[in-house]
Protein backbone atom coordinates (compact mmCIF):
# COMPACT_ATOMS: atom_id res chain seq x y z
CA UNK A 1 0.00 0.00 0.00
CA UNK A 2 2.83 2.36 0.88
CA UNK A 3 4.61 1.72 -2.43
CA UNK A 4 1.36 2.44 -4.29
CA UNK A 5 0.99 5.78 -2.49
CA UNK A 6 4.61 6.72 -3.22
CA UNK A 7 4.17 5.69 -6.87
CA UNK A 8 0.97 7.74 -7.15
CA UNK A 9 2.68 10.79 -5.61
CA UNK A 10 5.66 10.39 -7.96
CA UNK A 11 3.32 10.08 -10.93
CA UNK A 12 1.43 13.22 -9.97
CA UNK A 13 4.69 15.10 -9.43
CA UNK A 14 5.97 14.02 -12.84
CA UNK A 15 2.69 15.06 -14.45
CA UNK A 16 2.82 18.47 -12.76
CA UNK A 17 6.40 19.00 -13.87
CA UNK A 18 5.54 17.99 -17.41
CA UNK A 19 2.66 20.44 -17.51
CA UNK A 20 4.66 23.17 -15.74
CA UNK A 21 1.92 23.71 -13.14
CA UNK A 22 3.93 23.32 -9.93
CA UNK A 23 3.01 26.15 -7.60
CA UNK A 24 5.57 27.09 -4.95
CA UNK A 25 3.99 28.41 -1.73
CA UNK A 26 5.60 31.58 -0.37
CA UNK A 27 4.70 33.33 2.90
CA UNK A 28 5.76 36.93 3.48
CA UNK A 29 5.45 39.15 6.52
CA UNK A 30 3.38 42.26 5.94
CA UNK A 31 5.62 45.23 5.11
CA UNK A 32 8.52 43.10 3.85
CA UNK A 33 9.71 42.62 0.28
CA UNK A 34 8.78 39.80 -2.10
CA UNK A 35 11.46 38.35 -4.38
CA UNK A 36 10.27 36.77 -7.62
CA UNK A 37 12.81 34.89 -9.72
CA UNK A 38 12.66 32.37 -12.52
CA UNK A 39 12.98 28.67 -11.76
CA UNK A 40 13.55 27.88 -15.45
CA UNK A 41 15.27 29.75 -18.26
CA UNK A 42 13.16 31.25 -21.05
CA UNK A 43 13.17 29.25 -24.28
CA UNK A 44 15.07 30.30 -27.40
CA UNK A 45 13.35 32.93 -29.49
CA UNK A 46 11.33 34.33 -26.61
CA UNK A 47 9.43 37.49 -27.48
CA UNK A 48 8.94 38.75 -23.92
CA UNK A 49 8.52 37.51 -20.34
CA UNK A 50 5.62 38.65 -18.17
CA UNK A 51 5.26 38.47 -14.42
CA UNK A 52 1.51 38.17 -13.90
CA UNK A 53 -0.67 38.36 -10.79
CA UNK A 54 -3.59 35.92 -10.74
CA UNK A 55 -3.07 35.44 -14.49
CA UNK A 56 -4.72 38.78 -15.28
CA UNK A 57 -2.58 41.70 -14.06
CA UNK A 58 0.82 42.15 -15.74
CA UNK A 59 3.17 43.33 -13.00
CA UNK A 60 6.28 43.63 -15.22
CA UNK A 61 7.06 42.85 -18.85
CA UNK A 62 10.64 42.10 -19.90
CA UNK A 63 11.44 42.60 -23.59
CA UNK A 64 14.81 41.29 -24.82
CA UNK A 65 17.07 44.23 -25.58
CA UNK A 66 14.64 46.72 -24.03
CA UNK A 67 13.75 48.26 -20.70
CA UNK A 68 11.29 46.47 -18.37
CA UNK A 69 7.78 47.90 -18.35
CA UNK A 70 6.10 48.19 -14.92
CA UNK A 71 2.35 48.48 -14.43
CA UNK A 72 1.51 52.02 -13.30
CA UNK A 73 -0.31 50.69 -10.24
CA UNK A 74 3.04 49.41 -8.92
CA UNK A 75 5.19 52.43 -9.73
CA UNK A 76 7.76 53.00 -6.99
CA UNK A 77 7.28 49.53 -5.52
CA UNK A 78 9.21 47.45 -8.06
CA UNK A 79 12.94 46.86 -8.15
CA UNK A 80 14.96 44.47 -10.25
CA UNK A 81 17.23 41.83 -8.79
CA UNK A 82 20.66 40.71 -9.86
CA UNK A 83 19.34 37.74 -11.80
CA UNK A 84 17.80 38.31 -15.18
CA UNK A 85 14.00 38.57 -15.16
CA UNK A 86 13.91 38.70 -11.35
CA UNK A 87 11.61 41.20 -9.61
CA UNK A 88 11.41 42.60 -6.06
CA UNK A 89 8.00 43.88 -4.97
CA UNK A 90 8.46 46.27 -2.05
CA UNK A 91 6.31 46.66 1.08
CA UNK A 92 3.79 43.92 0.39
CA UNK A 93 0.36 44.03 2.02
CA UNK A 94 -2.43 41.47 2.44
CA UNK A 95 -4.02 42.63 -0.83
CA UNK A 96 -0.84 41.58 -2.64
CA UNK A 97 -1.54 37.92 -1.86
CA UNK A 98 -2.21 35.80 -4.92
CA UNK A 99 -0.64 33.64 -7.63
CA UNK A 100 2.42 35.18 -9.28
CA UNK A 101 3.48 33.51 -12.51
CA UNK A 102 6.25 34.11 -15.05
CA UNK A 103 5.06 33.46 -18.59
CA UNK A 104 7.30 33.45 -21.67
CA UNK A 105 5.71 34.45 -24.97
CA UNK A 106 7.10 32.54 -27.97
CA UNK A 107 6.10 32.32 -31.65
CA UNK A 108 4.49 28.95 -30.85
CA UNK A 109 2.58 30.08 -27.79
CA UNK A 110 2.98 30.94 -24.13
CA UNK A 111 5.08 28.84 -21.76
CA UNK A 112 4.72 28.88 -17.98
CA UNK A 113 8.18 29.22 -16.42
CA UNK A 114 7.54 29.76 -12.70
CA UNK A 115 4.55 30.07 -10.42
CA UNK A 116 4.31 31.18 -6.78
CA UNK A 117 1.31 31.17 -4.49
CA UNK A 118 2.06 34.17 -2.29
CA UNK A 119 0.39 34.69 1.07
CA UNK A 120 1.05 37.93 2.94
CA UNK A 121 0.44 37.68 6.67
CA UNK A 122 0.54 40.25 9.43
CA UNK A 123 2.26 39.73 12.78
CA UNK A 124 0.35 37.70 15.36
CA UNK A 125 -0.88 39.30 18.56
CA UNK A 126 0.86 38.79 21.93
CA UNK A 127 -0.18 35.89 24.17
CA UNK A 128 -0.53 35.44 27.91
CA UNK A 129 -0.14 32.21 29.85
CA UNK A 130 -2.46 32.20 32.87
CA UNK A 131 -2.41 29.69 35.73
CA UNK A 132 -6.09 29.23 36.54
CA UNK A 133 -5.76 26.78 39.41
CA UNK A 134 -3.26 24.56 41.25
CA UNK A 135 -4.68 21.38 42.79
CA UNK A 136 -2.44 19.54 45.27
CA UNK A 137 -3.72 16.01 45.82
CA UNK A 138 -0.81 14.59 47.81
CA UNK A 139 2.71 15.36 48.92
CA UNK A 140 4.93 15.97 45.90
CA UNK A 141 2.14 16.01 43.30
CA UNK A 142 -0.22 18.61 41.86
CA UNK A 143 -2.37 19.44 38.83
CA UNK A 144 -1.78 22.71 36.99
CA UNK A 145 -4.72 24.14 35.06
CA UNK A 146 -3.57 26.81 32.60
CA UNK A 147 -4.99 28.92 29.80
CA UNK A 148 -3.11 30.26 26.78
CA UNK A 149 -4.92 33.42 25.66
CA UNK A 150 -4.81 36.03 22.90
CA UNK A 151 -7.15 38.96 22.32
CA UNK A 152 -9.61 36.81 20.34
CA UNK A 153 -8.88 33.16 21.18
CA UNK A 154 -7.81 30.87 24.00
CA UNK A 155 -6.88 27.26 24.69
CA UNK A 156 -6.80 25.43 28.04
CA UNK A 157 -4.73 22.50 29.22
CA UNK A 158 -3.87 20.52 32.35
CA UNK A 159 -0.43 19.38 33.51
CA UNK A 160 0.06 16.72 36.17
CA UNK A 161 3.29 16.98 38.15
CA UNK A 162 4.71 14.27 40.44
CA UNK A 163 8.01 14.94 42.22
CA UNK A 164 8.54 17.94 39.91
CA UNK A 165 8.21 15.77 36.77
CA UNK A 166 5.24 16.95 34.70
CA UNK A 167 3.19 15.52 31.85
CA UNK A 168 0.44 17.13 29.80
CA UNK A 169 -3.07 15.75 30.16
CA UNK A 170 -5.41 17.27 27.60
CA UNK A 171 -5.21 20.37 25.44
CA UNK A 172 -2.38 19.14 23.21
CA UNK A 173 -4.19 19.92 19.96
CA UNK A 174 -3.52 23.44 18.61
CA UNK A 175 -6.35 25.92 18.20
CA UNK A 176 -6.68 27.72 14.86
CA UNK A 177 -7.69 31.36 15.33
CA UNK A 178 -9.97 33.39 13.10
CA UNK A 179 -6.92 34.93 11.40
CA UNK A 180 -5.57 31.50 10.49
CA UNK A 181 -2.82 31.53 13.10
CA UNK A 182 -2.11 28.63 15.44
CA UNK A 183 -2.49 28.83 19.22
CA UNK A 184 -0.83 26.05 21.21
CA UNK A 185 0.21 25.26 24.77
CA UNK A 186 2.75 22.50 25.43
CA UNK A 187 5.44 21.28 27.84
CA UNK A 188 9.17 21.39 27.15
CA UNK A 189 11.71 20.42 29.85
CA UNK A 190 9.22 21.22 32.65
CA UNK A 191 8.50 24.62 31.11
CA UNK A 192 4.92 25.34 30.04
CA UNK A 193 4.98 27.30 26.77
CA UNK A 194 2.10 29.25 25.26
CA UNK A 195 2.77 29.83 21.55
CA UNK A 196 0.93 31.93 18.97
CA UNK A 197 2.24 31.79 15.42
CA UNK A 198 1.56 31.86 11.73
CA UNK A 199 4.03 31.04 8.94
CA UNK A 200 5.98 34.30 9.27
CA UNK A 201 5.70 35.52 12.86
CA UNK A 202 5.31 34.19 16.42
CA UNK A 203 4.92 35.31 20.02
CA UNK A 204 5.10 33.26 23.23
CA UNK A 205 4.80 33.27 27.00
CA UNK A 206 6.05 30.63 29.43
CA UNK A 207 6.20 29.57 33.07
CA UNK A 208 8.40 27.03 34.85
CA UNK A 209 6.54 24.30 36.71
CA UNK A 210 8.93 24.19 39.67
CA UNK A 211 7.68 27.60 40.81
CA UNK A 212 4.04 26.58 40.37
CA UNK A 213 4.01 23.12 41.93
CA UNK A 214 6.18 22.72 45.07
CA UNK A 215 7.42 19.27 46.07
CA UNK A 216 5.41 19.57 49.29
CA UNK A 217 1.89 21.07 49.40
CA UNK A 218 2.80 22.74 52.71
CA UNK A 219 5.16 24.91 50.70
CA UNK A 220 2.23 26.65 49.03
CA UNK A 221 2.17 30.27 50.01
CA UNK A 222 -0.57 31.42 52.36
CA UNK A 223 -0.80 34.43 54.72
CA UNK A 224 -1.02 32.28 57.91
CA UNK A 225 2.04 30.26 56.95
CA UNK A 226 3.95 33.38 56.00
CA UNK A 227 3.03 35.00 59.34
CA UNK A 228 4.17 31.94 61.31
CA UNK A 229 7.47 31.80 59.50
CA UNK A 230 7.99 35.52 60.09
CA UNK A 231 7.16 35.16 63.81
CA UNK A 232 9.61 32.27 64.24
CA UNK A 233 12.32 34.21 62.49
CA UNK A 234 11.70 37.23 64.72
CA UNK A 235 11.83 35.11 67.90
CA UNK A 236 15.06 33.40 66.83
CA UNK A 237 16.59 36.74 65.90
CA UNK A 238 15.50 38.34 69.19
CA UNK A 239 16.86 35.48 71.31
CA UNK A 240 20.14 35.57 69.44
CA UNK A 241 20.35 39.33 69.88
CA UNK A 242 19.67 39.07 73.64
CA UNK A 243 22.33 36.37 74.06
CA UNK A 244 24.84 38.44 72.14
CA UNK A 245 24.12 41.62 74.14
CA UNK A 246 24.23 39.65 77.43
CA UNK A 247 27.59 38.17 76.50
CA UNK A 248 28.98 41.62 75.70
CA UNK A 249 27.67 43.06 78.99
CA UNK A 250 29.07 40.09 80.95
CA UNK A 251 32.49 40.54 79.39
CA UNK A 252 32.47 44.24 80.23
CA UNK A 253 31.35 43.58 83.83
CA UNK A 254 34.05 40.97 84.37
CA UNK A 255 36.63 43.29 82.91
CA UNK A 256 35.36 46.18 85.02
CA UNK A 257 35.45 44.06 88.20
CA UNK A 258 38.99 42.93 87.51
CA UNK A 259 39.98 46.53 86.88
CA UNK A 260 38.44 47.60 90.21
CA UNK A 261 40.17 44.77 92.06
CA UNK A 262 43.48 45.72 90.49
CA UNK A 263 43.02 49.37 91.45
CA UNK A 264 42.02 48.39 95.03
CA UNK A 265 45.11 46.27 95.48
CA UNK A 266 47.31 49.05 94.22
CA UNK A 267 45.63 51.55 96.61
CA UNK A 268 46.08 49.31 99.69
CA UNK A 269 49.68 48.60 98.76
CA UNK A 270 50.41 52.31 98.42
CA UNK A 271 48.76 53.00 101.82
CA UNK A 272 50.89 50.36 103.56
CA UNK A 273 54.05 51.77 102.01
CA UNK A 274 53.12 55.26 103.19
CA UNK A 275 52.37 54.06 106.77
CA UNK A 276 55.68 52.27 106.97
CA UNK A 277 57.47 55.38 105.83
CA UNK A 278 55.81 57.47 108.52
CA UNK A 279 56.75 55.02 111.24
CA UNK A 280 60.38 55.01 110.24
CA UNK A 281 60.49 58.79 110.11
CA UNK A 282 59.03 59.17 113.58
Amino acid sequence: MRSCVVLLFASLLTLCEAQGTIVTPVFVLKGRDLLLKLRADPPEGVLYVDWKINKTVTLVRFIPGGEPHVDLRFTGRVQFGENKFSVILKNVQEVDSGVYSAVAATPTGDKLLTEYKVTVQGPVSPVELIVDRVDSSSSGSCDLHVTCRTHNAHISSTFRCVDRVCIQEGGERPEVTTSGASLQVYLLNNVIICNHNNQVHWTHDFKTTEHLCPSNPAEHFCPEHAGSVFLVKMVVFSVGLIIMVSAIITVHLVDFKKHQQRNGCQTRHAAREESSHLKVTF
